[in-house]
């Protein structure tokens, strides 16, 4: 089954929108991967590091993760049926994890 990604959220949005150009082209670069890929590729991607976020729990007390979008960027996003929803992005990788 293909991953389809949700980018609605403001905050998410925010977080892109005030990164440097350069880093927003990596983000929109790494969206396109992920919109073609198969959700137990991205589970397999060793560049992705899909991984679990011990330390928080979503508003539903769903389980978070933490992907890399770039060399300097990571996001924290759910799970959601087909969905990727996009919830933060974090410039310092070890803040995706607080």
């Amino acid at each position: 089954m293909p991953v389809r990604l949700d980018l609605n959220n403001p905050t998410f949005q925010g977080h892109w929108f005030a990164l440097e150009k350069e880093e927003q082209l990596s983000v929109l670069n790494y969206c396109s991967k992920l919109a073609a890929t198969e959700w137990d590729a991205i589970y397999r991607d060793k560049g992705l590091r899909w991984e679990l976020i011990q330390s928080r729990a979503g508003r539903d007390k769903e389980r978070l993760y933490s992907i890399r979008m770039s060399g300097k960027v990571r996001a924290v996003v759910r799970r959601s049926g087909e969905f990727v929803e996009f919830l933060t992005l974090h410039a310092d990788h070890d803040s995706s994890y607080r």
